[in-house]
């Protein structure tokens, strides 16, 4: 249940996204001739007012599709209502659509929660394992994803944000030197040794950290309370995102194994969901921002490639040729799909199903 309650929020997500394409091309009377979730195949598709509604078979993302971008279509090709014929800022409003939507429900679901809910308590002592990386220290010395440690070599870590940054300067501090973990699971205590590896001069152990967050909530005394605990955990979590994207670019070699494909964010999904609503609101919330963030990115086929065509077409004055538009599109998709395709075969075989069944051989 937890993973169909994780699969239904990531499409949920796409949904929105595509959404916010697509609202803002028809709401500037731009005509559209798509709207489709998913990619591939198409298991059901509808008709109506010369737009076809699908659902395709690889859930992967979306798309909305216009009348220019089609070869048969019976438009004319100087159609004040095509895209392609809008000024540079409708365009622009179009691409950037999706990126918005997605961070106002990023904002909207954090609000709702803080409203209905009720807003998050201080977090608490000790810092929480969301995930291992395989064959890395942490991995090889039994940490789990769900394990609180509280003490290394004896040190109190603290909670929240100072937790974290004192267990990633130790271990930062400590490559080649034997560190021993307190840690906690399911009310047992137990100590484990770990000797982080060096990386580019300072130490790793391979494990993605979070605050220790109590499950419990207190209610909003008012409206600022409730607007300021949203503000403040929409621009933590955007902020963490867009560092996390920023370290993939500057430091790719030693963060591209944190990269997780559609498996991956399922299964974290699932994990949120245990804890309850509140668990499957962050998760909600930060794969919707992470979808904006990556979506921003200058990279062929997302939203921020498009972009930086349209702002190259600002400044000659003139639209990039279109056999330039082409490979950088083709080389996008080919790059996309090949990265999609290694993490899902990655992450698959990182589930824990997978490898007892391997292990059984």
């Amino acid at each position: 249940m937890n993973v169909l309650l994780s699969i239904a929020v990531l499409g949920l997500l796409i949904f929105f996204h595509e959404s916010g394409h697509f609202l803002a091309a028809v709401f500037q009377k731009i005509k559209v001739s798509g709207f489709s979730i998913g990619f591939g195949p198409a298991l059901m598709k509808k008709e109506i007012n010369g737009i076809t509604y699908s659902l395709r078979s690889l859930p992967l993302g979306g798309f909305v599709s216009f009348p220019d971008e089609e070869s048969d279509s019976l438009v004319q090709p100087n159609d004040p209502d095509l895209l392609k014929n809008r000024p540079i800022h409708q365009r622009a409003i179009v691409i950037s659509a999706g990126v918005i939507a997605n961070l106002l429900l990023a904002w909207i679901v954090l609000v709702g929660q803080a409203s209905f809910v009720g807003i998050p308590n201080q977090p608490e002592p000790g810092v929480i394992i969301m995930g291992i990386q395989p064959d890395e220290p942490a991995f090889n010395s039994g940490l789990v994803a769900g394990d609180r440690i509280m003490r290394v070599n004896g040190q109190e870590l603290g909670s929240g944000k100072e937790g974290i940054m004192n267990l990633v300067n130790i271990i930062q501090k400590s490559s080649g030197e034997e560190l021993l973990f307190e840690r906690v699971n399911e009310g047992e205590s137990e100590t484990v040794s770990i000797i982080p590896i060096e990386n580019e001069g300072n130490g790793r152990i391979g494990a993605q950290l979070q605050p220790n967050l109590p499950n419990e909530v207190s209610k909003a005394k008012n409206i600022g309370e409730i607007l300021n605990s949203s503000n403040s955990q929409f621009y933590e979590l955007l902020s963490r995102t867009v560092i996390g994207y920023k370290s993939l670019i500057t430091n790719f070699s030693s963060t591209a194994q944190q990269l997780s494909g559609p498996v991956k964010i399922v299964e974290i999904g699932a994990q949120l969901s245990e804890q309850g609503g509140s668990g499957l609101v962050l998760f909600s919330a930060l794969v919707s921002i992470n979808l904006a963030v990556l979506n921003s990115l200058p990279l062929p086929l997302l939203d921020g490639g498009q972009l930086v065509l349209l702002i190259l077409e600002s400044i000659r004055g003139k639209p990039v040729p279109e056999k330039i538009q082409l490979a950088f599109m083709q080389s996008g998709f080919v790059l996309l799909v090949g990265l999609s395709v290694v993490l899902i075969i990655r992450d698959t075989t990182q589930l824990s199903l997978v490898q007892q069944f391997v292990h059984r051989q």
